[in-house]
């Protein structure tokens, strides 16, 4: 399911690059370019931080998924800016995937 979820969404903002600005939300942001894009990103990281904080208190989750989910769906228009899909960072993941975090941190650091 995640991956055709994925793949329906870079059809979508693919799609919407390449609509008229007052079309729709996403093309919107597209036609006020990356800084824009960005600062939605942020935004929707720092509403996820707060949820996390919540969810920590009050072990309700429900807001922490919501906005997770902004988050990811604004990294996705992000990603489409630079006309990358979303099978990048999935192949990414895949890579990870049994490579300790230290292992594979440290093979990133440069060596001098």
């Amino acid at each position: 399911m995640t991956n055709n979820v994925l793949a329906e969404l870079d059809s979508i903002l693919a799609e919407r690059k390449k609509a008229t600005a007052d079309s729709s939300y996403v093309a919107s942001l597209y036609h006020k370019g990356l800084n824009k894009i960005l600062e939605k990103v942020g935004e929707e990281c720092t509403e996820t931080i707060i949820a996390a904080k919540d969810a920590a208190s009050s072990g309700n989750t429900d807001d922490l998924v919501y906005e997770t989910a902004d988050l990811w769906f604004h990294s996705l228009v992000m990603l489409g800016h630079f006309n990358v899909s979303s099978d990048a960072v999935l192949a990414e993941l895949a890579r990870r995937l049994h490579t300790s975090g230290h292992v594979e941190k440290a093979a990133r650091q440069p060596t001098n």
